[in-house]
């Protein structure tokens, strides 16, 4: 099957579930090498990239209650929190000061917040700063429509037109339900995300897809969710990029599940560049794989290296305790033999870096 699907890479051709699921049996300098081809359509030139960004999480009340995360808290604990609009500001200052250039808010889904005041944050951010708003998962916008008795539409058009420039791809986990009626319940479908997500793509909002891999799926359930990814970036070429990472098992309730090695993150990561020939961005991950792991992802299909992430507390409730700076992302895309350049969220670059 490997001359097969080498003859498909080397030809322009597209492989399918079943040599995806194939291509995981490969040792890894294979994989690097076949991933390095496809990136090479997308990325002829010696170049990765990064962003300098916040990720402020809102709050971290949230009646989905997923069994793979360690931040959410119920509405009654002690931990409970939920940032005031002004609190937002003074961390978005932060990012202002240093030259950043991209917001993204998350946060549970807390059911005393309204759609209010997201559409007041979403004005006040972006009446204040010239900074792009890259905000709210599929997830957020499922649990406002429901709130409201709107349609998930009629939702994002109301953050669009309040300043929304993007949705985030997070809240996809693994786009299979079997594993969704494991790992999170009480959260949306595979069928409802992808629909936002569609939704979303149709009036101009263009964003990102993640997957979050190696908890309770099998390698053909991995591939069946690439493969959704896929089918819906044929259907509205919305997708900028794509970023995997591994499920950090610390502090959850699926505490037993045997967190994924660097090996297996890299033959994930080369596998998703392969399999998505019509996304041009593949993201390295340090938050969950570290800095290192993150410098060979480089090798395996990535070219980007995502952004500082201000203030990320979702993974760090997990045990994860990396940080960067852009010093350190600079330093570590020269290591590689790479140029670094820093961007926009629209992947145009901003700076060349020596």
């Amino acid at each position: 099957m490997l001359k097969q699907i080498e003859k498909k890479i080397a030809g322009g051709d597209r492989i399918n579930a079943e040599e995806a699921v194939y291509l995981f049996s490969l040792p890894l300098p294979v994989l690097g090498e076949l991933a390095t081809q496809v990136k090479r359509r997308f990325h002829n030139h010696n170049t990765a990239t990064f962003i300098v960004d916040i990720n402020i999480n809102l709050t971290n009340v949230c009646q989905a209650e997923c069994d793979f995360c360690a931040f959410y808290v119920k509405q009654d604990s002690s931990r409970a929190f939920t940032l005031g609009i002004d609190e937002v500001l003074e961390k978005i200052d932060k990012l202002v000061e240093i030259g950043g250039t991209q917001v993204l808010l998350q946060g549970g889904i807390n059911p005393e917040l309204g759609l209010d005041y997201y559409l007041e944050l979403v004005r006040t951010v972006k009446q204040r700063y010239d900074v792009y708003l890259h905000a709210f998962s599929p997830p957020e916008i499922a649990y406002m429509a429901e709130h409201e008795k709107l349609t998930t539409l009629e939702v994002i058009e109301k953050l669009q037109a309040a300043g929304l420039d993007s949705l985030p791809g997070g809240g996809a986990e693994i786009l299979v339900d079997r594993v969704r009626n494991l790992i999170s319940p009480k959260k949306i479908s595979k069928d409802v995300w992808l629909r936002i997500m569609r939704e979303a793509h149709q009036i101009g909002m263009a964003g990102t897809a993640t997957m979050m891999f190696a908890g309770v799926e099998t390698l053909e359930e991995r591939v069946e969710h690439l493969e959704a990814i896929r089918s819906l970036q044929d259907a509205t070429g919305g997708f900028r990029a794509f970023i995997p990472w591994t499920f950090s098992p610390e502090n959850t309730r699926l505490s037993e599940v045997i967190m994924a090695g660097g090996g297996e993150y890299l033959k994930t990561l080369a596998v998703s560049r392969i399999y998505l020939d019509n996304i041009e961005h593949i993201g390295s991950g340090w938050v969950t794989e570290g800095m290192n792991v993150a410098q060979i992802g480089l090798m395996f299909g990535a070219d980007d290296m995502g952004g500082i992430l201000m203030e990320e507390k979702v993974l760090e409730s997990t045990g994860m305790r990396n940080r960067t700076n852009t010093a350190e992302i600079v330093d570590t895309i020269k290591r590689a033999g790479l140029k670094p350049a820093r961007r926009d969220t629209e992947y145009n670059v901003l700076e060349k870096l020596q």
